[in-house]
């Protein structure tokens, strides 16, 4: 049985101080599921390793998506070492209807953070690291200097450690992304998160349009930097809308899609519509590959940064692959 887990139950800020979603507190009780189907399971944390990548996370006063957003795959990517580092705060100036993360007005930027998330990234000795953020729309250019030098800091401390950034929107902020592509990472993933007709009630801050833009933006500045999106399914949204956005991803030039199944955390949060079968996500996999996506990670437990790093060397052999034709010709 997959929980979503709140693993902040001892967070040290107080909760009247700091209420995790002021915004949804208005809100209507959304219908729960409370019983979820038997192909959601996910082993609990707690093993010696998952112990050793929290203490080195707490050490430096870090932020992982994995706690804030409730990932059910933390026990297995902890034990592993792999941890999705999320700079600028752990409190987002947006409120999206799906998220877990807490929302709010942000405190000023840590400078120190890019060489802490460095010094952490070689302690944990990773090959391939995620570096995602929340929402800064209060600073204007969204927060992509500091991305920018998180990535520098990690490149001096692991030369040998390729980097994935899982970004925000920068909507309305000019020069924000040619910042970040400046930086080189290794993989740009912005998630559009779902079809666009339910960007209204699911992501209202965000334009679907301006993100699958953003994504098209950066194989023109950079052709070399692997793309990827990702979204979420049991929204209510229908099969030929997750196929149309497909194709919009493609004329984009994005070469990873995931899809992964909608879990609510809490009864203010957006209701799961339906639990989308193994055998659908299948289907949506089989034609994603058949619209030209290097790789495709369609299952009930994909999430964007699961089996990250795996996941980038198969998308080095995918593109190889691709093009060994034309080098031999």
């Amino acid at each position: 049985m997959a929980v979503v887990l709140d693993l902040l139950t001892n967070d040290p800020r107080p909760a009247t101080a700091r209420p995790r979603h002021p915004e949804k507190a208005h809100r209507p009780d959304q219908p729960v599921q409370a019983r979820k189907p038997d192909w959601i399971r996910v082993k609990a944390p707690g093993s010696k390793a998952w112990s050793e990548t929290r203490a080195i996370v707490r050490e430096h006063g870090l932020v992982t998506v994995c706690e804030e957003a409730g990932c059910p795959n933390i026990g297995e990517c902890w034990e592993k070492r792999h941890a999705t580092f999320m700079i600028m705060g752990d409190t987002c100036t947006r409120a999206c209807a799906f998220c877990n993360v807490r929302t709010g007005l942000p405190a000023a930027l840590d400078t120190d953070e890019p060489l802490k998330i460095a010094d952490s990234v070689a302690k944990l000795g990773l090959h391939h690291v995620v570096i995602t953020s929340v929402d800064r729309d209060d600073l204007k250019d969204g927060g992509a200097e500091h991305f920018a030098r998180t990535i520098a800091e990690i490149r001096r401390a692991s030369p040998g450690t390729t980097v994935e950034i899982l970004t925000p929107d920068f909507l309305r902020k000019d020069g924000a992304l040619e910042v970040v592509v400046s930086a080189k990472p290794d993989v740009f993933n912005h998630n559009l998160e779902t079809v666009p007709g339910k960007y209204l009630t699911v992501r209202p801050g965000a334009r679907y349009f301006h993100s699958v833009r953003l994504l098209q933006r950066v194989k023109e500045l950079d052709p070399t930097i692997f793309t990827k999106s990702g979204i979420m399914v049991g929204l209510g949204e229908d099969r030929n809308e997750v196929v149309q956005l497909m194709d919009d991803l493609r004329s984009a030039d994005v070469d990873f899609l995931t899809i992964g199944q909608y879990l609510q955390p809490t009864k203010k949060h957006h209701e799961v519509v339906r639990f989308v079968p193994p055998d659908e996500f299948k289907t949506y996999e089989t034609t994603a590959y058949s619209k030209g996506f290097l790789l495709v990670s369609a299952t009930p437990l994909t999430r964007s940064s699961h089996h990250a790093g795996e996941d980038f060397a198969r998308l080095q052999a995918a593109r190889n692959a691709r093009l060994a034709p034309a080098r031999s010709a």
